[in-house]
């Protein structure tokens, strides 16, 4: 039987959320606002893993300005559990970072990386997944292993995993990491039934992915060996002055394409990272005319619209194939195949 006794999850909550906007903000992105249910996206991932981890076990780790959402979204997440990354310096130096903070605290466990913000519709499925890959990564030790979702669609907004699927075990050898492909080229990987979705969720030992982070990602590494003891009073001072200086690349170029021990599970528990407004649409009812209406809305001869209203009536009439989205900062009015364009609108910096 699985057991997840030596694992610690690590939540990764440092994005801004560009995508979503209006709804989502650089001051409140994604991971703290509610997509599909009451509960904010951060709120339903901790929930998730609560099933079989304590709350003590669960880090999150976000910028500086995330801090207060976190600890007013998981009022029940220890303070010490929020890892604050000075600035944000992409999935390396995180990681690098929040191993050394979790093996302090629990010593040489394994770590679950998942992000903050992914639609899994069959929990259960997914909680056995993690059981599996952390009991691979106990009895190998030296393993990274990533989960790898079995695609319905040719998708061409997820990086993909090769793997051979003529090995039936559970977990699998990665031949190789595939960036983002063109329609033809996912069409190709569906049909072949050789490769995954990359879903960004890979679990490890902490002194492993420590040693391969030494291996890989050197300059880095150096400079957080300066790093004192997360107790020591000038821990928040000497990080602010070396996180700056990391190299800012991701995990997946640092580690996971260049290691030699990355295995793969192949899943399907109900799996998105709902990366778009578009991608809601898959996980909302529709009424009888292929309307979407989240609020006070009114419409009449209206068909194949997307409607979020927040204080505002919204009322629509003889219209069609529209996303019509109200927030505090803005109300966007869009054709369906245009939203991807709203984002340049943002005035943030």
């Amino acid at each position: 039987m699985e057991k997840t006794d030596n694992m610690c999850v690590l939540i990764m909550a440092g994005g801004i959320g560009t995508r979503f906007w209006p709804k989502s903000t650089e001051e409140k992105p994604k991971q703290f606002i509610s997509l599909l249910e009451e509960r904010t996206m951060i709120q339903i991932t901790v929930d998730r893993i609560k099933k079989i981890l304590p709350i003590e076990k669960i880090f999150i780790s976000t910028g500086k300005r995330y801090i207060n959402l976190v600890k007013e979204q998981l009022p029940d997440l220890p303070d010490n559990n929020i890892i604050v990354e000075p600035i944000g310096r992409n999935t390396a130096p995180c990681i690098l970072l929040s191993t050394l903070y979790i093996k302090e605290i629990y010593g040489d466990c394994n770590i679950a990386v998942l992000p903050s913000d992914h639609l899994i519709q069959n929990v259960e499925v997914f909680l056995e997944t993690l059981k599996i890959a952390n009991n691979f990564v106990t009895q190998t030790h030296k393993s990274i292993v990533t989960i790898g979702i079995t695609p319905d669609r040719p998708e061409t907004g997820y990086g993909y995993i090769k793997f051979n699927k003529e090995d039936k075990n559970k977990v699998v050898k990665v031949d190789r990491f595939v960036e983002k492909p063109n329609f033809e080229k996912a069409k190709e990987y569906l049909d072949s039934k050789e490769y995954l979705w990359n879903a960004g969720m890979f679990i490890f030992n902490a002194e492993y992915m420590l040693n391969e982070l030494e291996s890989n990602y050197k300059n880095t590494n150096k400079l957080f060996k300066n790093l004192p003891s997360i107790k020591a009073e000038n821990y928040h001072e000497k990080l602010n002055e070396i996180y700056p200086k990391s190299d800012s690349i991701s995990i997946d170029y640092a580690v996971m394409e260049r290691s030699k021990n990355i295995y793969v599970i192949p899943s399907d528990f109900g799996w998105d990272d709902i990366g778009t407004w578009k991608s809601l649409e898959r996980y909302i009812e529709k009424d009888q005319k292929n309307n979407i209406c989240k609020g006070h809305i009114e419409m009449s001869n209206t068909t194949d619209c997307t409607i979020y209203a927040q204080d505002k009536k919204i009322i629509l009439v003889d219209v069609e194939d529209l996303f019509v989205i109200d927030s505090d900062d803005a109300i966007v009015v869009c054709k369906k195949d245009s939203i991807n364009k709203v984002k340049d609108f943002r005035t943030e910096k």
